[in-house]
């Protein structure tokens, strides 16, 4: 069709689904490709690794990345998609790109790898408390198709939640809110009240996302995109570069309640959420999220690290008193009172240090690391993030959503013209202030 780059401009995707239970299912994935004039490069069929039961299929093909969008759309009404691998973008074609892992631009391609779930709908281990509760995993099942067909852009649906999945909620909200006045830091106890005003937190009602989501935008820029489980370090911190915070939607089993194996709505909604709200914040999230684009996997390891011991389990000082502001420790109820209780082992947090550090999923921490504040979080991040080698720089533009790649002069005097414009208005007020004082 027109526009389609020529064959040396082409890009291969990867595309694995599972075929839905019906008669010629195959047939009509792939006349979906046809349709939208995809090229098949290559496929193959392979016994899923996920559902002993079901055949995945493998495909390459040559396409851009708005065609796999407007395809993935279609497949999801035929087929359960797997994992969607994009092309590389053909914007970057220069050599000094060679080898960069793909990332995204522009907000919109977060769907591109929104789906690259690790864990997700009902596909639960043996160990998990609703393991093997059917109704549960049925539950699970839904959620996760709503988060794999989202888009950035659509209102998030709205849950009718069960009475068992509000009163689990509920005994999480009344046993932390017993803790958060003593343990909490400073922002977090803020900012908890106004989202009991204007997004209903409370025991006897689970919060919905899109109010969570307009509640963020109007006081940090962030919004929140529906996922299904896991996603990858890589995945997930991508999203924080666009200020956009993938949330899961389900609640843990209620035979539990105060301990899932994994992030679900409670952990979101009163660890993070929160805190997000805060601009300081918000801006350390985003800057990690920045200086992941396009990193290698180990450098990617690091940040995660970084990530996972500030932002899912640091601590702070605040008048000379230690709290918490990591989202792990403030859904914890255990591990909030261990971390605090004066036996834990505490260090000051250096990225350096903390990068190397093992981080414990299924029991507490060996150490945490402890912050003077977010700034002061923030500037180590931001030293840290600059010994991380990429070809490139990345700026954020908040009016397109999007990354610009700083590697040529005419990006970077872009940016010096914006600054100046900046420093000019900066000029115009300190002027106005001076004309006032001299009145």
């Amino acid at each position: 069709s027109a526009g389609r780059p020529t064959s040396s401009e082409k890009n291969v995707a990867t595309i694995i689904f599972s075929l839905k239970n019906e008669v010629g299912g195959l047939v009509k994935a792939l006349r979906l490709f046809q349709e939208k004039h995809v090229n098949l490069v290559h496929i193959e069929s392979r016994k899923s690794k996920r559902r002993n039961s079901d055949f995945e299929i493998f495909v390459d093909c040559d396409t851009d990345n708005e065609q796999l969008k407007e395809l993935t759309q279609l497949l999801r009404k035929h087929t359960d998609i797997v994992e969607i691998t994009p092309c590389e973008d053909s914007t970057l074609p220069d050599d000094d790109m060679a080898g960069v892992p793909w990332f995204p631009k522009k907000i919109s391609d977060l769907d591109l790898s929104a789906n690259r779930v690790l864990m997700y709908g009902s596909e639960l281990d043996a160990d998990h408390p609703g393991f093997q509760d059917n109704i549960y995993r049925k539950r699970r099942k839904y959620f996760a198709d709503l988060a794999m067909s989202y888009k950035i852009g659509d209102p998030i649906l709205r849950i009718d939640f069960t009475t068992e999945e509000v009163r689990t909620w509920g005994v999480v909200f009344r046993e932390l809110n017993k803790l958060y006045p003593s343990h909490a830091c400073r922002e977090y106890l803020n900012n908890l009240p106004l989202l009991t005003k204007h997004c209903n937190y409370s025991q006897d009602n689970i919060p919905q996302l899109e109010d969570v989501s307009h509640f963020l935008k109007e006081h940090s820029g962030f919004i929140i995109r529906p996922v299904a489980g896991y996603l990858s370090p890589r995945d997930f911190l991508a999203g924080l570069a666009f200020r956009v915070f993938h949330c899961t939607q389900y609640v843990r089993h209620s035979s539990e309640p105060l301990y899932t194996p994994e992030p679900d709505t409670c952990h979101e909604l009163l660890g993070h959420v929160p805190l997000l709200a805060e601009p300081s914040f918000a801006q350390f999230s985003q800057e990690i999220g920045l200086a992941s684009l396009g990193a290698s996997d180990d450098a990617i390891q690091k940040l995660a690290t970084c990530y996972f011991f500030t932002v899912e389990f640091g601590l702070c000082k605040q008048d000379g008193r230690l709290r918490a502001y990591g989202a792990g420790l403030l859904s914890s109820i255990s591990e909030l009172k261990h971390a605090l209780s004066g036996k834990a082992n505490i260090l000051p947090f250096d990225p350096v240090v903390t990068c190397n550090q093992e981080c414990k999923i299924t029991t507490f921490q060996d150490v945490y690391f402890v912050s003077e504040s977010f700034e002061e979080a923030k500037n180590k991040m931001r030293e840290f993030a600059k010994t991380i080698w990429r070809p490139f720089t990345v700026r954020y533009d908040p009016y397109t959503q999007s990354v610009d790649v700083l590697k040529d002069t005419n990006s970077i005097n872009d940016m010096v013209k914006d600054i100046r414009h900046e420093l000019d208005i900066v000029e115009d007020a300190l002027n106005r202030l001076n004309k006032d004082l001299r009145v």
